[in-house]
């Protein structure tokens, strides 16, 4: 079995079956082959045409299906406790509402920061072995200034693409006031996480912020530096994605509900539309509707939503095949929306996509279709994982 290459050596995979490029239309069927130099995918094509002394470790990979590494670009993986009972009271039909946060912000107060090292670890690295190959990581359990920052430095171990939440829902100490939290998230919490995070968030909903709150705390955080991202229009109908239009956000998250006027901001700011059907399912909620928002322009990502209340799952092959089942996208589409679009939604254009100059991040299948996501649902088809030229789960298959 050939072993994992140093990131500055070259590696040759043969015999894929077949190649989804990472956009839409982008599957080239088989034999076809990949180089990666350096890092970086240097050469994508028919293995016919392979370029004359392409010298390098080669793996056959006999008609298994390749894929971009999946970018997942909406996590919460920094956490205390679980909140499984508060799953199964769903299960027997009590409706979700966004209070349900706060129990996770006393459990995660309470831990220790080897506990929540540990829960984060164990989460990415599972997530890993599904194919995910970028994550990005949100604070926001802790609700103070200290407690923020610890989160953050918990998520940085994992990831590059920290996300800081302080507005998340009203801390418990300031119930009944939540102008007064508002000006601390915006204030002395910013201050205190901005230089841990690349991304500012908050959660424009009925039960946690309204517009004004919401564009008060994302101005603040634009001007410390910070990229832009919404949670919004999950519970209903609300201000969330046309102020994450106005604002220039790189994406607004959940989507649920959204007016025309909505979908027509969107596509006219270049904002993603990042949907997150584990969260749909978790909760029985009806799901986003994609084909609306891909047939009107809007650039659409998948993402997992991890968290312990509402989706608690790393797997995006199960966000593939729950767009494709009940979100009227196609497997190219989900798949799309799983790699470059959650490259798009990070405005990460090193990734996500397997052309010539991107990272050689990506996936092999022991399938022969990537169809396969959704064809064989809750199978476990991830044989190998690459980031960067390196094997970093999984085997080279033998033959």
């Amino acid at each position: 079995m050939p072993a994992p290459v140093s990131a500055g050596g070259s590696l040759l995979l043969t015999g894929i079956g077949e190649l989804a490029t990472g956009e839409p239309g982008g599957r080239r069927p088989g034999p076809v082959a990949l180089l990666v130099e350096g890092g970086l995918v240097s050469w994508v094509g028919r293995e016919v045409e392979l370029p004359e002394g392409a010298g390098a470790e080669r793996v056959d990979l006999g008609g298994r299906a390749v894929l971009p590494g999946f970018v997942d670009s909406h996590t919460h993986l920094v956490f205390g406790g679980q909140r499984a009972a508060e799953w199964e009271a769903r299960m027997a039909g009590r409706p979700y509402a966004a209070g349900g946060i706060l129990t996770t912000v006393a459990a995660t107060r309470e831990a220790r920061d080897g506990s929540l090292a540990a829960g984060c670890a164990r989460l990415a690295a599972e997530a890993l072995h599904s194919g995910t190959t970028t994550l990005e990581v949100k604070g926001g359990y802790a609700l103070e200034p200290a407690g923020e920052a610890r989160l953050l430095r918990v998520a940085r171990a994992v990831t590059t693409e920290t996300t800081f939440l302080g507005a998340h829902v009203v801390a418990p100490e300031y119930a009944g006031r939540p102008d007064d939290y508002v000006e601390l998230v915006a204030g002395a919490m910013l201050t205190e996480c901005a230089p841990l995070a690349r991304w500012a968030d908050v959660f424009c909903e009925r039960g946690a912020f309204d517009a004004d709150q919401s564009r008060h705390v994302l101005t603040a955080a634009a001007a410390a530096g910070l990229g832009l991202r919404v949670h919004g229009n999950q519970l209903g109908p609300g201000p969330g994605a046309a102020l994450a239009a106005e604002l220039g956000a790189a994406s607004v998250d959940h989507c649920t509900h959204l007016a025309d006027a909505d979908v027509e901001a969107l596509a006219a700011s270049g904002t993603v539309a990042t949907l997150l059907p584990g969260a749909e399912f978790s909760t029985r909620s009806p799901y986003p509707d994609a084909r609306r928002l891909l047939d009107a322009g809007v650039r659409v990502a998948l993402a997992s939503d991890c968290n312990p209340g509402t989706s608690f799952t790393t797997s995006m092959p199960l966000m593939v095949a729950l767009a494709v089942r009940e979100m009227g996208m196609t497997v190219d589409e989900a798949v799309s929306a799983a790699t470059a679009g959650g490259a798009d939604a990070l405005r990460r254009d090193d990734l996500g996509r397997l052309t010539a100059g991107r990272r050689a991040d990506l996936v092999v299948l022991d399938a022969p279709t990537i169809a396969w996501l959704g064809y064989r649902p809750g199978v476990d088809l991830v044989t190998a994982v690459v980031r960067g030229g390196q094997l970093v789960a999984g085997a080279w298959p033998r033959r």
